[in-house]
């Protein structure tokens, strides 16, 4: 009998790497063609280098990202998103869209909440 909990580990440790904060910010960044390091240390805001400089390995080592190296001085390193990140990107957008169309109805929820209502169904 397999364990589903288990079977569910690799799934959890996926989501994990893209669902952070960062891991977002660079496959949203990259979403349109190749980008650089330093262009996307200025569209990920808040972001170290030594953060950005983790989060890409490991996306690259997911699967999602593509680091390509041009041979000029110095050295010109570009980051593209893989086909699978492609797809993640769809549904990023898709969940991006949806919490900017409930945000407002989240903060009244949570509004009336903290006021100790039950916030009506919305």
């Amino acid at each position: 009998m397999t364990d589903p909990i288990a079977e569910a580990c690799p799934i959890v440790e996926v989501l994990d790497h893209v669902a952070g904060k960062w891991s977002i910010g660079i496959i949203v960044a990259a979403a349109d063609g190749p980008v650089r390091f330093t262009e996307l240390e200025r569209q990920v805001e808040g972001i170290s280098r030594r953060m950005l400089t983790l989060n890409l390995r490991k996306l690259e080592r997911d699967g999602l990202l593509i680091r390509t190296v041009y041979p000029t001085v110095p050295p010109r390193v570009e980051y593209s998103l893989t086909d699978m990140a492609r797809e993640l990107y769809t549904s990023l957008t898709g969940l991006l869209g949806w919490a900017e169309r409930h945000r407002g109805s989240i903060a009244q929820a949570r509004a009336a909440y903290d006021a100790g209502k039950t916030p009506a169904a919305v």
